[in-house]
């Protein structure tokens, strides 16, 4: 060493005088105290501040200053502390062993048992037990590089971030001073007592306690599962921008909402999902799909519109029913853990197919809780080459299957034999039993009006046209044909021979066969057929009973 060096170090050894390391041939204390006062220097000079015993070994490491005992580095303004290093002064670094530390300010803290500093490149290694605070931000490890330049400092083997809210950890991943900004990767958890995320790049603001996910990313929690792969994530209130076909997983995963992008907000327990939007529910086998929706955890209720669509799956064909909104409500007992009811609502333009029945209306109500499925205003239902409609009907359903049928108000049953004849009983209201998906029996009640053919048993030909009027019928079928018909009370009927048929005579004053109302196939319920202004149904109304009045007495 030379001279003036070796009385720099002592001087700073006694006095606590700062040294600064130099490789200038010249003076080199004043020379590097004058290039510590150039701000805009590239290249700036690690200081000396403190070591109790100075030793040099010029056999094993000729190159280095061997310091024992409170060490202390100024670089710029970061201090770095030690209980021994290795001083490299014309490479302007250092190693430091044992009871690390380096601050900068008041904002950031590393600390490990050893370090490697270049004050070229501003770049510290840290090595074992590795702590980095920055606020309220610890980040632990084994391996950290963290570079000055940049502010940044990342790991490689293995790192657990921790902050007010949660716990992140990973096999690699980096962290940035001044954006508060971390990158995880590969086995990424992020913990918190209500929450678990497991992920494989995640990014993560430690200010703002929010995530960024960048890769398939699953969100366990006591209320849901939701699985993503793009979105956002507050750590705190556990709110969620989800992109990219997210799904959202509840009740156990009996219900499921999938969309293009999703909007997940804790506290309320709504779900909002938009473009493509899919909701499954597997204990009702029922998806609901639609442009929009929303669900709201409290009520345990949804809505669903923009080219809505219903898929019920508990028969062995399914069931297609379009609707331009659908609602989802859910009805518990009084205690509030028991699902008693669940209503799924249809309203304006409800079109439904399956191969075995299709229906339209203006909107409808299936319950659960009696398998009901209720059409209102001008519905009618096909099956095979039967129609029904009037102003109401209740279908009672059996695992999707009809058992019985109840048609509110302009009753109306036809049967197509071939596109000429059509059997037709019409009354104020009518029951229907079925077996098997056809109709059995049915009582029609109120202003009966029946047009049928009887058939002949031997050639299955038309042998005349009945007509009956009464006040109640029942009709009883085989094979989707009428068998038998069973007059109730007084009635009256003609009997026309096949060729005496007149057609005027053949129709009902109400017959009306919606076939080009009907859908055709389940990508049909999207297109909607109204009714002509000539084919609606009467209008009826109750009138109210006058209530008695009492003649005025004088004097009142």
């Amino acid at each position: 060493m030379r001279p003036v060096l070796r009385i720099a170090v002592l001087l700073s050894m006694l006095f606590g005088a700062a040294l600064p390391v130099c490789s200038q041939e010249q003076d080199s204390l004043s020379i590097s105290l004058e290039n510590d006062s150039l701000k805009n220097e590239k290249t700036s000079f690690v200081y000396l501040l403190n070591s109790d015993i100075l030793r040099f070994d010029k056999y094993r490491n000729p190159d280095a200053q061997i310091l024992i005992g409170n060490v202390v580095f100024r670089h710029d303004s970061m201090y770095m502390y030690c209980d021994s290093a290795l001083f490299y002064q014309e490479a302007n670094s250092f190693e430091a062993y044992h009871n690390v530390r380096a601050e900068q300010g008041d904002t950031l803290f590393l600390y490990g048992d050893s370090l490697f500093y270049d004050g070229n490149t501003k770049l510290l290694r840290v090595r074992d037990n590795v702590r980095l605070e920055n606020r309220s931000m610890v980040l632990l490890t084994d391996s950290l590089n963290y570079d000055r330049n940049i502010g940044i400092g990342w790991f490689f083997d293995g790192g657990t971030l921790l902050d007010e809210q949660s716990t992140l950890i990973s096999e690699y991943g980096q962290f940035e001073t001044e954006t508060k900004l971390a990158t995880f990767i590969e086995g990424v958890t992020l913990e918190s007592p209500d929450y678990n995320l497991s992920s494989d790049t995640l990014h993560y603001n430690t200010d703002l306690h929010k995530a960024f996910i960048v890769s398939p990313t699953t969100i366990i929690s006591d209320d849901n599962i939701i699985h993503t792969s793009r979105g956002t994530f507050l750590s705190d209130s556990r709110d969620a921008v989800l992109l990219d076909r997210s799904v959202v997983e509840q009740d156990d995963g009996s219900t499921r909402m999938t969309g293009d992008s999703i909007i997940y907000t804790e506290s309320s327990g709504s779900v909002f999902g938009y473009g493509n939007v899919v909701i499954n529910d597997y204990s009702d086998r029922i998806d609901v799909l639609g442009d929009y929706a929303c669900y709201f955890q409290d009520t345990d209720s949804a809505v669903v519109t923009g080219n809505a669509l219903l898929i019920e799956y508990s028969a062995g064909d399914s069931l297609f029913l379009h609707a331009d909104t659908f609602r989802l409500l859910t009805f518990y007992n009084e205690t509030g853990d028991t699902v008693i009811n669940r209503h799924v609502r249809a309203f304006n333009k409800v079109k439904a197919w399956r191969s075995d029945v299709q229906m339209v209306a203006d909107s409808a109500q299936f319950c659960t809780a009696d398998s009901t499925l209720t059409l209102f205003k001008d519905p009618i239902l096909w099956s095979d080459n039967q129609q029904i409609l009037g102003e109401k009907m209740i279908f009672y359903m059996n695992d999707s299957t009809i058992e019985r049928a109840e048609v509110i108000g302009q009753a109306l049953f036809i049967q197509d034999n071939d596109s000429l004849h059509y059997n037709q009983i019409t009354g104020r209201e009518m029951y229907a039993w079925f077996k098997n998906g056809e109709i059995d029996k049915a009582d029609v009640k109120g202003n009966v009006l029946a047009i049928f053919y009887p058939v002949d048993d031997a050639d299955s030909s038309m042998i005349g046209m009945n007509t009956l009027e009464g006040s109640h019928l029942t009709i009883h079928f085989l094979h989707r044909t009428v068998e038998s018909i069973v007059v109730h009370g007084r009635s009256s009927g003609i009997m026309y021979p096949m060729s005496q048929l007149e057609e005027k005579k053949m129709y009902l004053s109400n017959f009306n066969w919606f076939d080009r109302l009907r859908p055709i196939s389940r990508s049909d319920v999207f297109y909607w057929r109204a009714k002509r202004p000539t084919e609606q149904l009467k209008q009826t109304s109750n009138k109210t009973v006058p209530l008695p009045t009492l003649p005025k007495i004088q004097g009142d």
